[in-house]
């Protein structure tokens, strides 16, 4: 009996702390992926990237277009070729794919792994931001992932705005 009313009473006391102590809390939020996308230095990096890979994507294009007219050409003339032309034009045009397959497979890798250097470039100044907001503004957290979050402790427009204004 004795343990019981000890449980009950230390339970009781936990109740009552526990909104005290949160209510000294600090906790913020912010919306990573939307950094991501609006702060001035993801823009910039996106720009960069599109600008680099520009070029090779218009080629890739351009090489798409040629395999998709010589397959048209295959598809519309196959049929009244000479045995010899038509395994000849479908040789090139397995050549050309299996080029334009490797080409396409390497510019997705190289603009992947690019990507990924300017988003942790983006990324690692995003948190250097939200760390000296949270020291400035004595929070206590702030999480960057959750399921909901109040508008109230949403910071992700300052920190916006803070690596806007920190170029």
């Amino acid at each position: 009996m004795k343990v019981t009313s000890l449980s009950v009473l230390a339970a009781t006391m936990l109740a009552v702390a526990a909104p005290a102590a949160m209510a000294e809390s600090r906790i913020g939020f912010v919306n990573s992926d939307r950094v991501m996308r609006e702060a001035a230095p993801a823009v910039r990096a996106q720009q960069r990237l599109e600008k680099e890979f520009e070029k090779r994507d218009q080629e890739l294009q351009k090489l798409g277009k040629e395999l998709q007219t010589l397959q048209e050409d295959l598809e519309r003339n196959g049929v009244t070729m000479a045995e010899a032309d038509r395994r000849a034009k479908e040789r090139s045009f397995n050549d050309l794919n299996r080029d334009f397959q490797r080409k396409q497979r390497e510019f997705r890798e190289d603009l992947n792994q690019r990507r990924n250097e300017e988003l942790a470039s983006v990324l690692d100044r995003a948190n250097r931001v939200v760390k000296q907001i949270a020291e400035a503004e004595k929070y206590d957290v702030i999480l960057q992932e959750a399921v909901f979050a109040s508008p109230r402790i949403d910071i992700t427009d300052k920190v916006i705005k803070a690596l806007a204004d920190s170029k």
